[in-house]
């Protein structure tokens, strides 16, 4: 049959003879200057069983060979990457966007079909164009919201590192640095990533990377419309400082007529406000985490009517976003509100009742030399006699004081010096 690479049968004719490889960027590596070696039917497909050209090269320093896998044909059929049958323009596996664009492509699998099957597709494929994918995938919808969030917009070079190396893992490996393969400790044996079959991906059948994207996929955010059918603005956050109200509406007026734009400067974000809520309710769908605008990512949510904002300020502990506030430990209480102005405010600053009087503190000093048994304190003579028995008599406690009346301290007659400053002044 077609698979012998000696018999020179009637289908060597389609035995493919490519210059170079269908490849993805990850696989192809960083470096723009590669080397590959090329076998001319070197290897029969694993998918087709034909045998096709084998390219080989190193994507990269410290990374492992890499060869293609599968013929071109096969790789055309499904738009997929020759070494790693990822797809072309998503970076998924077929699985996964087979699911997001809702088709079911039932390649077959017997030998006679197979063949069958092939031939018809290189026929559709040197028909067309090249520039679209041929197949019930050609005639899918063009996009699909779960194959743009879980697209890989970069290349993931990591997944060309070397395998590891067993003799390390054994505790036998003696190159040391040298070594070409990684001397790192190997993942669960039970983990479904490790078991990865090649035809179940391009068949798209019990693929534990596609099973692990979906599951993925299921549990993402999303932005449910609210209950409230008045609301048509929707909030648009992380703007920065140099998006405008013109790029605001370049992108949004796709959606329906917009009614009113406003960008608030000082918290950076703005709200769009539409003329119906069906034009509402497709922008969100369209934007809710795909929005990018001069290369930054915009946050898209719905707007709260004003009966919702108004319970919103009357919570207490609960920021702008809905999100709960915990207290900063540490912090004062809350003042008691100052006296009314009709209420006379009492001079009370030391928090003392109204019937306490203030309590006179006697310091115990230690006796003069000479005395063995000295009084308790109170009852002794005062330890400060006046400098005149006959000078004016102390004022009055400030309770007795008339109103309006202010004692000032360096008025006091008997404060210390005031009697000899004043004779000797005279």
């Amino acid at each position: 049959m077609a698979t012998s690479l000696g018999a020179n049968t009637y289908n060597r004719q389609n035995w493919e003879d490519a210059d170079f490889p269908i490849l993805c960027q990850t696989c192809l590596g960083e470096n723009p200057y590669i080397r590959m070696t090329k076998e001319k039917y070197g290897k029969e497909c694993k998918i087709c069983a034909r045998p096709f050209t084998v390219f080989r090269w190193c994507p990269g320093v410290r990374m492992r060979f890499k060869k293609t896998e599968v013929c071109q044909t096969c790789s055309k059929m499904k738009n997929v990457c020759q070494t790693c049958l990822l797809d072309l323009e998503y970076g998924l596996p077929i699985q996964v966007r087979d699911t997001g664009l809702s088709i079911k492509d039932d390649v077959p699998k017997s030998d006679v079909n197979k063949e069958y099957y092939t031939q018809n597709m290189e026929r559709e494929i040197q028909n067309s164009d090249g520039t679209r994918p041929v197949g019930l995938l050609g005639k899918a919808q063009s996009s699909s919201d779960m194959l743009l969030k879980l697209a890989r917009t970069t290349p993931y070079y990591k997944r060309n590192r070397p395998h590891i190396c067993s003799f390390w893992v054994k505790g036998e490996c003696k190159r040391g640095e040298e070594c070409p393969y990684r001397h790192e400790k190997p993942t669960d044996p039970d983990d479904p990533l490790a078991d990865q079959n090649i035809k179940d991906r391009y068949y798209g059948i019990n693929d534990p990377v596609a099973d692990k994207l979906l599951k993925r996929a299921s549990t993402m955010p999303r932005l449910d419309p609210p209950e409230d059918k008045s609301i048509t603005t929707l909030y648009v956050g992380g703007l920065g400082d140099s998006i405008t109200d013109t790029e605001l509406r370049n992108h949004f007026y796709q959606f329906g007529e917009i009614r009113t734009t406003t960008i608030v400067q000082r918290q950076q974000c703005a709200f769009v406000q539409f003329a119906t809520r069906q034009a509402a309710e497709l922008a969100a769908e369209k934007s809710f985490n795909k929005l990018i605008i001069n290369g930054r990512r915009l946050t898209v949510k719905w707007g709260r009517s004003q009966a919702a904002r108004g319970k919103e300020k009357d919570r207490d502990g609960v920021n702008e976003m809905g999100m709960k506030l915990e207290p900063v430990p540490g912090l004062p209480g809350a003042l008691p509100p100052p006296p009314s102005s009709e209420e006379e405010a009492p001079a009370n600053y030391f928090n003392l009742g109204p019937s306490t009087s203030p309590a006179v503190m006697n310091i115990a000093l230690p006796p003069p030399p000479g005395i063995t048994n000295p009084p308790p304190p109170g009852f002794g003579p005062p330890m400060f006699h006046s400098m005149s028995s006959m000078g004016p008599p102390p004022p009055p406690p400030m309770s007795m004081r008339p109103p309006g009346h202010i004692h000032y301290p360096s008025q006091d007659p008997q404060r210390m010096g005031a009697h000899a400053s004043r004779h000797g002044g005279s």
